[in-house]
């Protein structure tokens, strides 16, 4: 009886700040104790450990059809904002060409001759709890099409190159200005 009350007048005056403009009622409330809890004392029920968090983790998926993955890196980056994930960001890196040689049996002519094209797709989330990472795995593992691979690692610095291609054209004028002697000192103007 007491708390509904209470919550009814909380109601009304958040109703009243929503008029006003002003900042929302906040209710605080003391921690549930449980029944096994009945003879601990509060410092101990504080000092429970808090839960591991993982700060940056790639979710970094593999295959040969473009598509596809464009869709299950879709689907994981829908699945993790549906459970309180904060994504940071999601990429695809350039692809990955393969040229595969198939031998004759017992020789050493080639049969025939492949080129495939290994696609990335990545999804990068942050500040994960440790018991939202293996729901979130697992339902990853379970979108994942055929032929597709999933890794998950920590974000470091080549992971971060890897994604922009190199400009062949500017590195080679670069080149070709040093091989000439370089760039030409600049001339200081007169006032």
């Amino acid at each position: 009886m007491f708390l509904s009350k209470v919550f009814r007048c909380a109601t009304k005056v958040n109703n009243m700040n929503k008029m006003f403009n002003l900042a929302p009622c906040v209710m605080q409330h003391q921690t549930i104790r449980q029944k096994s809890d009945l003879y601990e004392p509060d410092y101990l029920i504080s000092m429970e450990p808090d839960e591991p968090v993982y700060d940056c983790l790639n979710l970094q998926i593999k295959g040969y059809d473009y598509t596809l993955l464009e869709m299950c890196q879709k689907k994981i980056h829908r699945y993790a904002e549906v459970m309180g994930i904060q994504v940071e960001e999601c990429w695809a890196t350039p692809a990955k060409q393969l040229k595969i040689n198939r031998f004759k049996p017992n020789g050493t002519a080639v049969d025939a001759e492949y080129h495939l094209n290994i696609y990335e797709r990545n999804v990068q989330v942050v500040d994960v709890p440790a018991w939202a990472l293996g729901t979130l795995l697992r339902v990853s593992r379970a979108l994942l099409p055929e032929g597709c691979t999933l890794n998950v690692h920590e974000h470091t610095i080549e992971h971060e190159d890897i994604r922009y291609v190199p400009d062949n054209e500017l590195l080679d004028l670069k080149q070709q200005l040093e091989d000439m002697g370089g760039a030409r000192p600049e001339k200081k103007r007169r006032r």
